[in-house]
């Protein structure tokens, strides 16, 4: 047995292709370019700028953990992003040149996390605020690229600052506010200090989720979580008035805007959508979409605009008509498995927590969601005929859609004691492979009308991770997190060979001459085993940190690419064992990766929600 580790040779870089995914819990993470012709959102650790009439798009890279505020300047020539840390560690802003894409600036004061950001108007100055744990609100000079000053962002009395915007006329006045705090602070560049002064607002009490401010500085505007819009004056610091008194907005104000012809548009928590005018707030125009909404943002005067919500659905709405476009949905919670039909790459489909999606590959786009609520989904695989996507819950029922309308074709009930876990199906469209939470494996016998137990194979002591069954049908592998891999006989429905490691398996993959397979798991280790024996044949060193999870193998089995929880995406030469291209561009555990037939693309899922697709470099 020969353990070979990873020369430092000469390896390549993947081409990404294209990423599905938007984080659409950042408030206010969607933004509008000033060009009018691009968006700019977080997913992750990376902030994608995307073409709004093509399916051009640009990944920022430069964040170690999760983006949790974005800003972009009046001009359009700068952006900014914070993002999280963790306890105690410096959370970093990256400011971003947006024509040369890329960075210019890493500033780093804040701990923890950074809440919230905004560009002066004449992009003299950028505004941070820090989380909970750091509280701080700092001014940081954009030509110098250095702070001028900070303070503490809200009294001793009160809770935490969690929104910032800054005037918009001057470039020395801004507004911070939040859990019963909002301040008008004035920016005295000579002594290098910020002045702040506390709003009054009287009897009310308010926690402030949303802020914006009007064109000629008159007035500014909270959104509030009890669904209410106080309007300050920001000269007298004054309350000018609230509403709407009566209805008040469900799950709270989360976003608000100020439009140039007058009068607000606001997003609710229930996913309403708003347009209203002072002093009442009486909705004068309303739509539902799906989702807490997160961001709204203007396409130059507002004549169109923008939503995100927490479902992760961007919408395009046109102000005059007021209804709104789905142009872009994700998953918003992790993808558990990713699975191709049978030679064609056309599509694929993808299951996250209550939902299984089928996308269209080349233009990113969703054409099916089959949901089931409160329950989820561990694996899915689509039958060799193309009829039924045959799905694992964790409810023990294996349930199967059609593809076209996902429609439910049929349910197996109580199919195993602790959720199904993992799923396969044969390419004669007669059996499906289950696994359990408990560590049985179930061969079901379909048919047109019926769905039968056929044999409960008892061999893993723990969860079944992965199924993989060979070309003629007469054997399957399955892997365990007991350590275990068994090569069960379909035939006679019996063991024919075990395999044991010291790690918890999470993938394995037959060679298409089906006289090796490959497994892999949380030990790192990439084995090759003899099929007919059970013997290792080699060892390598998968990954420098964290578990593998995913693994697949081409056609040609000349190559097999796998992914896990190092967020990297890596090509190996299976005769060689050595990798050839690594692809850097997840920023979440990468739970499943497939090779697509015909081997043009290379599709990765992971537990941040996010799909890229990469180029696969060899020409087949």
């Amino acid at each position: 047995m020969d353990t070979q580790t990873l020369p430092e040779a000469e390896v390549a870089e993947l081409e990404l292709e294209a990423v599905i995914g938007f984080n659409g819990h950042v408030p206010n993470g969607l933004k509008c370019h000033p060009d009018q012709e691009h968006l700019i959102y977080p997913l992750g650790c990376t902030v994608l700028i995307q073409s709004i009439n093509t399916n051009e798009q640009n990944f920022l890279h430069g964040h170690g953990n999760n983006v949790s505020c974005v800003a972009v300047s009046k001009s359009g020539v700068y952006l900014a992003s914070g993002q999280v840390t963790f306890m105690g560690f410096k959370a970093d802003i990256i400011l971003w040149d947006y024509k040369k894409r890329e960075l210019v600036a890493r500033l780093s004061l804040h701990k923890g996390k950074i809440e919230a950001l905004a560009f002066s108007p004449n992009d003299l100055y950028l505004v941070s605020l820090g989380g909970p744990d750091d509280g701080s609100v700092v001014v940081w000079s954009i030509a110098k690229r250095d702070a001028i000053c900070g303070s503490p962002a809200a009294g001793l009395n009160v809770g935490n600052a969690t929104t910032v915007i800054f005037s918009e006329c001057q470039d020395e006045m801004f507004v911070t506010a939040g859990n019963g705090t909002i301040r008008v602070w004035e920016l005295d560049l000579p002594n290098r200090k910020i002045w702040p002064t506390e709003c009054q607002t009287g009897q009310m009490k308010r926690i402030v989720m949303s802020i914006t401010m009007s064109e000629d500085d008159s007035f500014f505007y909270l959104g509030t979580t009890t669904g209410d819009i106080l309007k300050m004056n920001p000269r007298t610091k004054l309350l000018t008035d609230t509403g709407p008194l009566k209805e008040k907005f469900s799950l709270g104000v989360s976003a608000v805007k100020c439009l140039k012809m007058g009068g607000l548009l606001l997003g609710s928590g229930a996913g309403l959508l708003v347009y209203c005018k002072s002093p009442n707030y009486k909705a004068i125009k309303k739509i539902q979409l799906q989702g807490c909404i997160t961001s709204i943002t203007l396409r130059g005067e507002g004549h169109q605009f923008f939503v995100g919500t927490e479902e992760s659905h961007i919408y395009r709405v046109n102000f005059t008509d007021f209804k709104e476009t789905l142009i872009s949905t994700c998953h918003s919670e992790a993808v558990q498995d990713i699975v191709f039909p049978f030679g064609t790459a056309e599509l694929f489909a993808t299951c996250a927590k209550k939902d299984i999606r089928v996308w269209h590959t080349l233009s990113n786009r969703e054409l099916l969601r089959i949901t089931v609520p409160n329950m989820t989904c561990h694996g899915i695989d689509i039958m060799r005929d193309g009829k039924s996507i045959v799905s694992a819950w964790d409810d023990g029922r294996i349930r199967a859609f059609t593809p076209e309308t996902g429609q439910l074709m049929y349910i197996i009930n109580n199919a195993h004691r602790i959720g199904v876990t993992a799923i396969a199906t044969t390419s004669d469209c007669k059996r499906v492979i289950s696994g359990g939470g408990e560590g049985e494996v179930r061969v079901w016998r379909i048919s047109c009308q019926t769905q039968q137990l056929e044999e409960a194979l008892k061999g893993h002591k723990s969860s079944v991770s992965c199924i993989r069954v060979n070309k003629n049908n007469e054997e399957c592998v399955t892997a365990s997190t007991d350590g275990t891999c068994i090569i069960w006989d379909l035939k006679h429905l019996k063991r024919n060979q075990m395999i044991l490691a010291n790690t918890l398996f999470q993938c394995v993959c037959y060679h298409p001459e089906e006289f090796q397979i490959i497994t892999s798991g949380t030990d790192r280790k990439i084995a090759y085993w003899e099929v007919f024996d059970g013997t290792v044949i080699r060892e390598l060193e998968g990954s420098l940190s964290g578990s593998i999870n995913g693994m697949d193998i081409t056609v040609e089995g000349v190559h097999f690419v796998t992914g896990g929880n190092d967020h990297l995406v890596k090509i190996w030469d299976y005769n060689e064992g050595e990798v050839t291209h690594v692809g850097v561009g997840h920023s979440g555990n990468i739970t499943r990766i497939r090779v697509s037939p015909g081997n043009r693309h290379i599709i990765s899922v992971s537990a941040d929600g996010a799909i890229l697709r990469w180029k696969y470099p060899y020409t087949s």
